[in-house]
Protein backbone atom coordinates (compact mmCIF):
# COMPACT_ATOMS: atom_id res chain seq x y z
CA UNK A 1 0.00 0.00 0.00
CA UNK A 2 1.73 3.14 -1.40
CA UNK A 3 2.04 6.08 1.26
CA UNK A 4 0.01 8.94 0.54
CA UNK A 5 1.50 12.29 -0.88
CA UNK A 6 3.15 13.85 1.91
CA UNK A 7 6.43 12.51 2.70
CA UNK A 8 8.32 15.46 2.05
CA UNK A 9 6.15 17.66 3.77
CA UNK A 10 7.00 17.34 7.48
CA UNK A 11 7.56 20.20 7.86
CA UNK A 12 4.80 22.58 10.88
CA UNK A 13 1.42 22.86 9.90
CA UNK A 14 -1.33 23.89 11.97
CA UNK A 15 -2.98 21.83 14.79
CA UNK A 16 -6.16 20.39 14.17
CA UNK A 17 -9.20 21.44 15.38
CA UNK A 18 -9.65 18.32 17.95
CA UNK A 19 -7.66 17.78 21.01
CA UNK A 20 -6.79 13.95 21.62
CA UNK A 21 -4.70 14.70 25.06
CA UNK A 22 -6.45 11.85 26.18
CA UNK A 23 -4.73 9.16 24.02
CA UNK A 24 -0.86 10.97 23.91
CA UNK A 25 1.69 9.03 24.94
CA UNK A 26 2.54 11.63 27.35
CA UNK A 27 -0.27 10.77 29.20
CA UNK A 28 -0.02 7.38 29.29
CA UNK A 29 4.03 7.98 31.23
CA UNK A 30 2.18 10.55 33.49
CA UNK A 31 -0.47 8.37 34.43
CA UNK A 32 2.57 5.42 35.38
CA UNK A 33 4.80 7.55 37.34
CA UNK A 34 1.11 8.35 39.49
CA UNK A 35 0.78 4.77 40.33
CA UNK A 36 -1.54 4.42 37.27
CA UNK A 37 -5.31 5.74 36.75
CA UNK A 38 -8.43 4.51 34.35
CA UNK A 39 -7.34 7.95 32.05
CA UNK A 40 -4.08 6.54 31.72
CA UNK A 41 -4.78 2.93 31.07
CA UNK A 42 -7.39 3.98 29.04
CA UNK A 43 -5.12 6.07 26.50
CA UNK A 44 -2.77 2.97 26.24
CA UNK A 45 -5.44 0.86 25.79
CA UNK A 46 -5.97 3.00 23.04
CA UNK A 47 -2.98 3.04 21.25
CA UNK A 48 -2.22 -0.70 21.45
CA UNK A 49 -5.42 -1.38 19.65
CA UNK A 50 -3.99 0.78 16.90
CA UNK A 51 -0.50 -0.67 16.88
CA UNK A 52 -1.15 -4.65 17.57
CA UNK A 53 -0.71 -5.61 14.12
CA UNK A 54 2.59 -4.57 13.69
CA UNK A 55 3.63 -6.12 16.90
CA UNK A 56 1.36 -9.49 15.83
CA UNK A 57 3.33 -9.13 12.84
CA UNK A 58 6.78 -8.78 14.47
CA UNK A 59 6.07 -12.10 16.13
CA UNK A 60 5.31 -14.05 13.28
CA UNK A 61 8.54 -12.99 11.68
CA UNK A 62 10.51 -14.23 15.10
CA UNK A 63 9.61 -17.58 13.99
CA UNK A 64 5.83 -17.83 16.14
CA UNK A 65 3.12 -20.00 14.72
CA UNK A 66 0.14 -18.14 13.97
CA UNK A 67 -2.06 -19.64 17.06
CA UNK A 68 1.99 -18.70 19.00
CA UNK A 69 1.95 -15.37 17.43
CA UNK A 70 -1.91 -14.59 18.67
CA UNK A 71 -0.93 -15.90 22.21
CA UNK A 72 2.19 -13.89 22.75
CA UNK A 73 1.11 -10.65 21.62
CA UNK A 74 -2.44 -10.77 23.83
CA UNK A 75 -0.37 -12.14 26.47
CA UNK A 76 2.07 -9.08 26.01
CA UNK A 77 -0.62 -6.55 25.64
CA UNK A 78 -2.41 -7.90 29.17
CA UNK A 79 0.64 -7.66 30.70
CA UNK A 80 1.36 -3.95 29.39
CA UNK A 81 -1.92 -2.80 30.55
CA UNK A 82 -1.56 -4.11 34.05
CA UNK A 83 -0.74 -1.79 36.63
CA UNK A 84 2.38 -0.63 36.98
CA UNK A 85 4.18 -2.23 33.88
CA UNK A 86 5.56 0.77 32.23
CA UNK A 87 7.83 1.57 35.70
CA UNK A 88 10.52 -0.89 33.86
CA UNK A 89 10.74 0.92 30.53
CA UNK A 90 12.32 4.22 31.63
CA UNK A 91 15.36 3.86 28.44
CA UNK A 92 12.14 3.78 25.83
CA UNK A 93 9.37 6.09 27.14
CA UNK A 94 10.12 8.58 24.41
CA UNK A 95 8.87 6.97 21.77
CA UNK A 96 5.70 4.74 21.93
CA UNK A 97 7.43 2.81 19.00
CA UNK A 98 10.24 1.92 20.16
CA UNK A 99 8.61 1.31 23.92
CA UNK A 100 6.76 -1.23 22.25
CA UNK A 101 9.41 -3.51 20.82
CA UNK A 102 11.98 -3.23 23.12
CA UNK A 103 8.97 -4.22 25.93
CA UNK A 104 8.30 -7.18 23.52
CA UNK A 105 11.32 -8.56 23.05
CA UNK A 106 11.93 -8.35 26.83
CA UNK A 107 8.51 -10.17 27.02
CA UNK A 108 9.18 -12.74 24.04
CA UNK A 109 12.61 -13.79 25.86
CA UNK A 110 10.71 -14.28 29.54
CA UNK A 111 8.29 -16.74 27.72
CA UNK A 112 10.48 -18.53 26.21
CA UNK A 113 12.57 -19.32 29.36
CA UNK A 114 9.45 -20.60 31.08
CA UNK A 115 8.58 -22.13 27.89
CA UNK A 116 4.90 -21.06 27.88
CA UNK A 117 2.76 -18.13 27.39
CA UNK A 118 -0.76 -16.25 28.87
CA UNK A 119 -3.02 -17.98 26.48
CA UNK A 120 -5.33 -15.13 24.39
CA UNK A 121 -4.66 -12.64 27.05
CA UNK A 122 -5.84 -13.85 29.83
CA UNK A 123 -9.01 -12.16 29.03
CA UNK A 124 -7.41 -9.37 27.71
CA UNK A 125 -9.67 -7.49 25.30
CA UNK A 126 -7.25 -5.04 23.46
CA UNK A 127 -8.52 -6.25 20.08
CA UNK A 128 -11.30 -9.09 19.24
CA UNK A 129 -10.47 -12.50 18.56
CA UNK A 130 -11.80 -11.80 15.45
CA UNK A 131 -9.23 -9.36 14.13
CA UNK A 132 -6.40 -11.88 15.88
CA UNK A 133 -8.06 -14.08 13.11
CA UNK A 134 -8.02 -11.75 10.43
CA UNK A 135 -4.44 -11.04 11.00
CA UNK A 136 -3.56 -14.84 9.61
CA UNK A 137 -5.18 -13.70 6.41
CA UNK A 138 -3.60 -10.65 5.96
CA UNK A 139 0.33 -11.97 7.41
CA UNK A 140 -0.18 -14.61 4.58
CA UNK A 141 -0.52 -11.76 1.94
CA UNK A 142 2.22 -9.76 2.74
CA UNK A 143 5.19 -9.58 0.25
CA UNK A 144 8.40 -11.34 0.53
CA UNK A 145 11.65 -9.64 1.90
CA UNK A 146 14.77 -9.57 2.88
CA UNK A 147 14.06 -7.02 5.73
CA UNK A 148 14.90 -7.42 8.85
CA UNK A 149 11.79 -7.99 11.25
CA UNK A 150 12.50 -4.79 13.01
CA UNK A 151 12.52 -2.61 9.96
CA UNK A 152 9.73 -4.50 8.80
CA UNK A 153 8.11 -3.63 12.28
CA UNK A 154 9.00 0.50 11.68
CA UNK A 155 6.80 -0.16 8.22
CA UNK A 156 4.24 -1.84 9.19
CA UNK A 157 3.59 0.88 12.38
CA UNK A 158 3.93 3.93 9.86
CA UNK A 159 1.22 2.32 7.64
CA UNK A 160 -0.81 1.40 10.80
CA UNK A 161 0.33 5.29 11.57
CA UNK A 162 -1.09 6.42 8.03
CA UNK A 163 -4.67 3.82 7.63
CA UNK A 164 -5.25 5.88 11.26
CA UNK A 165 -4.94 9.02 9.90
CA UNK A 166 -6.84 8.62 6.82
CA UNK A 167 -9.88 7.21 8.99
CA UNK A 168 -9.72 10.51 10.50
CA UNK A 169 -9.94 12.67 7.89
CA UNK A 170 -12.74 10.71 6.31
CA UNK A 171 -14.49 11.55 9.94
CA UNK A 172 -14.30 14.98 9.56
CA UNK A 173 -15.37 14.80 5.50
CA UNK A 174 -18.24 12.11 5.91
CA UNK A 175 -19.96 14.61 9.43
CA UNK A 176 -19.13 17.89 7.06
CA UNK A 177 -21.58 16.02 4.55
CA UNK A 178 -18.33 15.54 2.21
CA UNK A 179 -18.01 11.65 1.81
CA UNK A 180 -18.65 11.24 -1.92
CA UNK A 181 -15.86 13.97 -2.38
CA UNK A 182 -13.69 12.22 -0.31
CA UNK A 183 -14.41 9.11 -1.44
CA UNK A 184 -12.76 10.10 -4.87
CA UNK A 185 -10.47 12.11 -3.99
CA UNK A 186 -8.91 10.57 -1.32
CA UNK A 187 -7.14 8.37 -4.08
CA UNK A 188 -4.75 10.76 -5.18
CA UNK A 189 -3.64 11.17 -2.13
CA UNK A 190 -2.75 7.96 -1.31
CA UNK A 191 -1.65 7.00 -4.36
CA UNK A 192 0.74 10.19 -5.43
CA UNK A 193 -0.01 12.76 -7.66
CA UNK A 194 0.64 11.17 -10.92
CA UNK A 195 -1.77 12.71 -13.74
CA UNK A 196 -4.97 13.91 -11.38
CA UNK A 197 -8.08 14.11 -14.04
CA UNK A 198 -9.53 17.07 -12.50
CA UNK A 199 -11.71 17.45 -14.66
CA UNK A 200 -13.30 14.05 -14.64
CA UNK A 201 -13.76 14.64 -10.69
CA UNK A 202 -15.29 18.16 -11.13
CA UNK A 203 -17.73 16.79 -13.32
CA UNK A 204 -18.74 13.29 -11.53
CA UNK A 205 -19.18 16.14 -8.33
CA UNK A 206 -20.71 19.14 -10.05
CA UNK A 207 -18.10 21.04 -9.82
CA UNK A 208 -15.54 23.27 -11.17
CA UNK A 209 -11.94 22.59 -12.39
CA UNK A 210 -10.47 24.86 -10.02
CA UNK A 211 -12.57 24.02 -7.13
CA UNK A 212 -12.11 20.46 -7.29
CA UNK A 213 -8.23 21.77 -6.70
CA UNK A 214 -8.89 23.82 -3.94
CA UNK A 215 -10.76 21.09 -2.40
CA UNK A 216 -7.34 18.50 -3.26
CA UNK A 217 -5.16 21.39 -1.30
CA UNK A 218 -7.67 21.54 1.73
CA UNK A 219 -7.37 17.60 1.90
CA UNK A 220 -3.81 17.44 1.72
CA UNK A 221 -3.35 19.92 4.03
CA UNK A 222 -5.86 18.14 6.76
CA UNK A 223 -4.45 14.96 5.92
CA UNK A 224 -1.06 16.37 6.87
CA UNK A 225 -2.56 18.56 10.33
CA UNK A 226 -4.06 14.90 11.27
CA UNK A 227 -0.75 13.23 10.39
CA UNK A 228 0.78 15.05 12.91
CA UNK A 229 -1.47 14.60 15.62
CA UNK A 230 -1.34 11.11 15.54
CA UNK A 231 2.61 10.95 15.19
CA UNK A 232 2.60 13.62 18.31
CA UNK A 233 -0.27 11.21 20.12
CA UNK A 234 2.92 8.55 20.30
CA UNK A 235 5.69 10.59 21.68
CA UNK A 236 6.90 11.91 25.14
CA UNK A 237 8.72 15.15 23.33
CA UNK A 238 6.36 17.55 20.81
CA UNK A 239 9.32 18.81 19.41
CA UNK A 240 10.28 14.98 17.99
CA UNK A 241 7.66 14.50 15.83
CA UNK A 242 9.58 16.38 12.73
CA UNK A 243 12.26 13.56 13.42
CA UNK A 244 10.24 10.47 13.76
CA UNK A 245 7.89 11.37 10.60
CA UNK A 246 11.40 11.20 8.86
CA UNK A 247 11.92 7.68 9.91
CA UNK A 248 8.65 6.24 9.31
CA UNK A 249 8.50 7.50 6.06
CA UNK A 250 12.43 6.04 5.13
CA UNK A 251 10.54 3.00 6.57
CA UNK A 252 8.28 3.15 3.38
CA UNK A 253 10.76 4.02 1.33
CA UNK A 254 12.08 0.29 1.61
Amino acid sequence: MPPPEVRCEVVSAAPARRSFATTHWSLVVQAAACSGGTEGRAALAELCRTYWYPIYDFARRRGHSPDDAKDVTQGFFAQILADGALARADATRGRFRTFLLAVFEHYRARQHAHAGCLKRGGGCDVVSLDALASADARYEGEPATTDSPERIFDRKWALSLLEKTLAAVERDYTMAGKRAVFDSLKEVLWGGRGEVRYAMLAQRHGMTEAAIKVAMHRLRIRFREHLRLEVTKTLLHPEDVDDELRHLFSALEA
